[in-house]
């Protein structure tokens, strides 16, 4: 009897076991927190509350690393090419006023709008619109990511762009945006290779990028700087897209896609022989190893936003952030 009421009492204490996993999925399901079958099944990747949430972590936290000229402050809310652009900035402020920063203004975000994707799989990932304080009267556009729930938001990418240069989303009954697949054949280029052929167009030109800012006009600019009386200019363009740097594609409501994706650039300074580069400015100075003599190597990281048509066309490159990440002397 005893062995009898001891097995009937670990049944009790396995099925209570599987009913508090049960409940606790549950509410992980109302909550907007999905993570039951999360890789197999379409989902919204967050709640609209959760992004305002992250939002505000975000803003909170990158104010007060400008504030401080203080990496570490916002290190938890930034990954991949925004991580890299802004470590660099705040690296460079510390160099330069280890004080911390004079001039910091508070960024504002308000008026935001959420585009949140359902999709399967990780990352699971949002696109915020906001207006800010900075920039004139472009609209903020972040991407915030994550790969584990229970991680923090953090943003990958950051654009800015005009209000009128922002497309309409395909949306469900419910307000859920659509992700399109890195691989997928229905754009003019597979959102997985537009890094690659971006970096291929700036070197040899091409028809795959509509004519503007960013692409024809960025290639005549570096024409008419690569060679200068005593200075000649190298260019070297490479792909990111592993990992934190992968693109992220929303489908637009007339089937093309809008693409976020890195990218990263070397520009080679060589002086004449028998004299010596120039530093342009403090923040370069600060993030340059080594002694700069007749060459400087400025590496850059830049995260783009375009539109991908469906179909066939040429991919219109609406914004591009560039910074500088590094930079050697010799």
């Amino acid at each position: 009897m005893s062995r009898d009421r001891r097995r009937g009492g670990l049944r009790r204490r396995e099925r209570n076991a599987l009913m508090a996993v049960s409940l606790a999925a549950l509410s992980l399901t109302v909550s907007g927190c999905v993570v039951v079958h999360g890789e197999r099944e379409v989902l919204p990747a967050t709640t609209r509350a959760e992004a305002t949430k992250a939002l505000e972590s975000f803003t909170e936290a990158y104010n007060k690393a400008d504030k401080a000229y203080d990496g570490s402050l916002d290190a938890d809310h930034v990954t991949g090419p925004l991580a890299d652009i802004d470590s660099a900035r705040l690296k460079a402020g510390h160099v330069n006023s280890p004080a911390g920063n004079a001039n910091h203004t508070p960024l504002e975000l308000t008026d935001a709008k959420f585009t949140i994707p359902k999709k399967a799989g990780w990352p699971r990932w949002f696109v915020a619109d906001a207006r800010g304080n900075k920039g004139g009267t472009a609209r903020w556009l972040l991407v915030f990511t994550r790969n584990t729930l229970g991680a923090p938001w953090q943003v990958a990418y950051l654009t800015l762009l005009a209000p009128g240069d922002i497309p309409r989303f395909r949306t469900d009954k419910d307000g859920w945006a659509e992700a399109v697949p890195a691989d997928s054949t229905g754009t003019a280029v597979p959102p997985r290779e537009l890094s690659k052929d971006y970096a291929a167009y700036l070197k040899s030109g091409g028809k795959v990028f509509a004519d503007g800012r960013n692409t024809s006009g960025w290639r005549t600019g570096r024409r008419q700087q690569a060679t200068k009386p005593g200075l000649v200019r190298q260019y070297i363009d490479e792909p990111l897209t592993q990992g934190d740097y992968a693109p992220l594609a929303l489908r637009t409501a007339d089937g093309g896609a809008l693409v976020f994706f890195t990218t990263r650039h070397y520009e080679k300074q060589t002086a004449a022989a028998g004299t010596s580069i120039s530093i342009p400015n403090r923040d370069v100075q600060a993030l340059t190893k080594g002694d700069v003599g007749q060459t400087l190597t400025l590496e850059f990281v830049s995260n783009e936003v375009a539109l991908d048509p469906a179909g066939s066309g040429p991919v219109n490159v609406l914004g591009r952030v560039q910074g500088l990440t590094a930079a050697r002397g010799e």
